[in-house]
């Protein structure tokens, strides 16, 4: 069995971190999955990879502001509009007014830590 990995949670980046920050806005990053709102595509514990300026359409998976908070969810479109939707049903949707203003990214790779070769694109 594996050794558990510490990784030290922290607050979301303020604008004015990310106006000083020597990293570019359109650079892709990492981020691990918490919970199970998006499984059985999506467990706990595995590695997402972002593409900030990546585009977004029907069936995306994106990391998007919703309810005051930095969420993972499945862009969907639907008669009314947007809406995020988790994989997990017992989530609720959230409709989506300005997809522009709620995606912040699109996931683009998906890897379980610790397995090189265990991968999966969304490209």
């Amino acid at each position: 069995m594996a050794k558990p990995i510490d990784i030290p949670v922290r607050p979301a980046p303020t604008e004015e971190d990310l106006a000083t920050s020597a990293c570019s806005s359109g650079e892709p990053y990492a981020l691990m999955v918490l919970g199970d709102s998006m499984a059985p595509e999506f467990m706990e514990g595995e590695i997402i990879v972002i593409e900030p300026e990546g585009l977004a359409k029907d069936g995306s998976y994106v990391i998007a502001w919703a309810n005051e908070e930095y969420i993972f969810r499945q862009l969907v479109q639907h008669a009314e509009g947007w809406m995020l939707k988790p994989l997990n049903p017992i989530y609720p949707n959230i409709p989506v007014e300005d997809i522009k203003e709620t995606v912040k990214g699109v996931v683009i790779l998906k890897k379980q830590p610790g397995r090189r070769k265990e991968q999966k694109s969304y490209v």
